[in-house]
């Protein structure tokens, strides 16, 4: 046990940050990320959002988009058409998430194996 406490030292344990707490709460959840990826470069209809992510159900991505716009990341415009259809873009907040999201593609990329994991073989 005393081998234990040199390796961590006396002092109190660390917390993780309030702000990634936060971060990971919401961009953590499956397919949450990939949405703000898919509505990075424009605004999209839900149809196209749901062809851009294979895998997501109607319902997972409505949830997820709920989420997002609840967060102030991503709101929801309806054009009354005919014929009426709803598209989604980020908001100023989400649009400021592109550095971080870059970020992480290019660590992906240096740091994942290109198979790691199969995204198609998770499940909801």
């Amino acid at each position: 046990m005393a081998e234990q406490q040199d390796i961590h030292g006396a002092g109190p344990c660390q917390q993780v940050d309030d702000g990634i707490t936060r971060v990971f709460a919401l961009l953590g959840k499956r397919w949450t990320g990939l949405i703000v990826a898919v509505l990075m470069p424009h605004p999209a209809h839900f149809v196209d959002l749901r062809r851009a992510i294979p895998g997501i159900s109607e319902r997972m991505l409505s949830d997820r988009l709920t989420e997002l716009g609840a967060a102030g990341l991503v709101v929801r415009e309806v054009d009354e058409g005919p014929p009426l259809r709803v598209i989604y873009r980020l908001t100023e907040a989400g649009a400021a998430l592109e550095p971080a999201m870059l970020e992480l593609k290019n660590w992906a990329t240096a740091h994942l194996p290109q198979s790691w994991p199969c995204a198609g073989a998770a499940r909801e």
